[in-house]
C-alpha cells in the first residue's frame, strides 16, 4: 500500500461467545462502524439466542405449534436457515437444538469450558433432527409454527447473516471499504484495499497471525471457515464437537478438523464449511458441485482444494483468492 494510503482501521469487541471485529478503509468512520456492528450483534442476539430466556427464538419453544408473529429479523434467520437446509440437502439443519443439548451443547460454550456436561447428559440417547421442512413460514403474515417438541438452533447461520447485515450496513452508510468478521465468519463490502484484505485460515479464529495455516485476500464476497477441534469437549469419556450431523443427532464424525469456503456472501460461505464437515469422505465432491472455492484440512493434515482455491505455500504466506469465483 502506498504511503499516503491511510492504514485500515480496525476495532474488535467480543460477541457471541466469540470475538467480531470490523475494519474499515477510511480510520475516520471506524467509531460508527464500531456502533453500527454493535447494533447488529445484539439484535441478533436477542432475536436468535439459544441461551438466553428472553429471546425471541427460546419463546418459540412455548408457543405448542400454534403459529406465532415474530420480528423482521427472526423471521429473516429463520428464512435463510431453512434455505441453507435446503441447499445443503439438510447437512446444515436449524432443527438440531435437542441434539446439541442432548449432546452437552445446552449452554454458552465459556459455561460448558469450566465443567463437562451433567452425568446424564452421558447417557443420553442422540437425538436426529426432526427436519428443517416442519418448520412452516408463512411470509405474508410473517408468522412462524414449529411443532412441539422441535427445538432450533440457528448458531451457525445466524451469525453469518450478522456479518452480512452489519458489512453491507456499515459500507452503504460510510461509503468506505469495509471487513466484518465473527469467529471467522467474514464479510468484506465496498472498496477493497488495493491488494485485497487479508485473511488468515486456522481452527481457531483467535489465532496469532504466526500460527495461521494459509492467508488469503478477498476482494469481495464471503469467508468462512468450520473447524471440529476448537468447540469441543467430552461427554461420557467420547470426544465431541459443536457440528451435528442431523442425520444421526450426535458431532458429525471428525474426516475433516478445518474447512473454510469463499462464497457471494458469508451465509453462502458458512453453509458451505459447515455441510462440508457433516459431509465427510463426500465433501470434495459435493464443494465441486456447489462451485464454491473450497479448502478442507484432514485429521492426518492433509490439505484437499477445490475450485480454484489458491494452493498452499509457505506456512503464513498470502495468496490470493477472489471470493465467489469457481
Amino acid at each position: 500500500m502506498s504511503a499516503d494510503v491511510p492504514a485500515p482501521g480496525l476495532r474488535t469487541m467480543r460477541a457471541l461467545g466469540t470475538d467480531a471485529t470490523v475494519a474499515v478503509t477510511r480510520p475516520a468512520v471506524l467509531d460508527a462502524a464500531a456502533r453500527m456492528l454493535r447494533d447488529e450483534l445484539v439484535a441478533i442476539d436477542r432475536a436468535c439466542s439459544r441461551f438466553r430466556p428472553d429471546a425471541e427464538l427460546w419463546k418459540l419453544d412455548g408457543t405448542h405449534g400454534s403459529p406465532v408473529v415474530v420480528s423482521a429479523l427472526l423471521f429473516d434467520a429463520l428464512t435463510v436457515a431453512c434455505d441453507v437446509a435446503r441447499r445443503t440437502e439438510g447437512a446444515v439443519d436449524p432443527t438440531v437444538g435437542a441434539a446439541l443439548a442432548t449432546i452437552g451443547y445446552d449452554r454458552d460454550f465459556a459455561a460448558i469450558g469450566h465443567g463437562a456436561p451433567g452425568d446424564d447428559a452421558a447417557h443420553r440417547a442422540p437425538v436426529p433432527a426432526p427436519g428443517w421442512w416442519r418448520i412452516e413460514l408463512d411470509p405474508r403474515r410473517r408468522t412462524v409454527r414449529v411443532p412441539p417438541g422441535v427445538r432450533l438452533d440457528l448458531g451457525s447461520s445466524a451469525k453469518a447473516l450478522v456479518v452480512d447485515r452489519a458489512a453491507s450496513r456499515i459500507a452503504g452508510a460510510t461509503g468506505a471499504g469495509v471487513l466484518v468478521s465473527v469467529g471467522g465468519d467474514v464479510r468484506v463490502a465496498g472498496p477493497s484495499p488495493e491488494h485485497g484484505w487479508a485473511v488468515g485460515i486456522a481452527a481457531d479464529s483467535s489465532a496469532n497471525p504466526s500460527d495461521v495455516d494459509q492467508v488469503v485476500a478477498i476482494h469481495a464476497g464471503g469467508l468462512a471457515s468450520s473447524s471440529t477441534t476448537v468447540r469441543a469437549w467430552r461427554r461420557g469419556g467420547r470426544r465431541m464437537h459443536h457440528i451435528v450431523d442431523p442425520a444421526t443427532g450426535t458431532s458429525a464424525e471428525a474426516i475433516w478438523t478445518l474447512a473454510s469456503a469463499t462464497a457471494s456472501s458469508c451465509v453462502d460461505a458458512n453453509a458451505a464449511s459447515t455441510a462440508a464437515i457433516v459431509w465427510g469422505d463426500e465433501a470434495p465432491t459435493k464443494l465441486r458441485h456447489l462451485g464454491h472455492p473450497a479448502r478442507l484440512v484432514s485429521r492426518t493434515g492433509r490439505v484437499v482444494t477445490v475450485n480454484r482455491w489458491p494452493a498452499d505455500r509457505r506456512r503464513g504466506a498470502r495468496a490470493t483468492t477472489q471470493a465467489g469465483l469457481a
